[in-house]
């Protein structure tokens, strides 16, 4: 993906077949305008493609990993062990999982002093605003975007209560 600004978000995925979901968090990217980088990298068939990856991702400008991985889930976790950087580990529902709690308690349960933040089974998206927030910290301009966007959902809800009102 060519960028004007240096990648600020790592999107990272233990397996190509991954990118239908991971690709929501990619999304919510762009559309707030936060610069990401997005590949594969396997916690179980590429471990050293992972740890350079953890190790040289705030080298590069990196503020927050998203990591989704199915079955196992080792990819956060394993990424979070190895850097200082914020991790939001996505559970993804793959071939081989055992519909899909295999991947979240293995991103859920991470020993005390290396944290994961961990949404929804399939949630990139809410991956991608995680990382929006986490970035919005240090950015008024994010903050108002932020903002927007919750003013949108909470608009979205007032919009279909009056709709749902009027039919009774």
């Amino acid at each position: 993906m060519e960028q004007k600004q240096p990648a600020q978000v790592g999107i990272i995925m233990g397996s190509k077949s991954d990118l239908n979901i991971m690709q929501d968090a990619a999304d919510v990217l762009k559309e707030f305008g936060i610069a990401f980088e997005i590949t594969v990298v396997s916690a179980h068939r590429t471990p050293e493609r992972m740890f350079d990856y953890a190790k040289a991702a705030a080298g590069r400008g990196i503020r927050v990993i998203i990591a989704g991985a199915g079955g196992a889930a080792h990819l956060p976790g394993m990424v979070a062990s190895i850097t200082t950087l914020p991790v939001i580990g996505v559970p993804v529902k793959s071939s081989n999982s055992i519909d899909g709690w295999d991947s979240i308690l293995s991103i859920l349960q991470m020993p005390n002093g290396i944290p994961v933040a961990t949404v929804a089974l399939n949630a990139a998206k809410n991956a991608g605003l995680l990382a929006a927030q986490i970035l919005a910290t240090s950015s008024e301009e994010l903050t108002g975007k932020m903002q927007q966007y919750k003013d949108d959902l909470k608009k979205k809800i007032e919009e279909s209560a009056a709709e749902v009102e009027a039919k009774s």
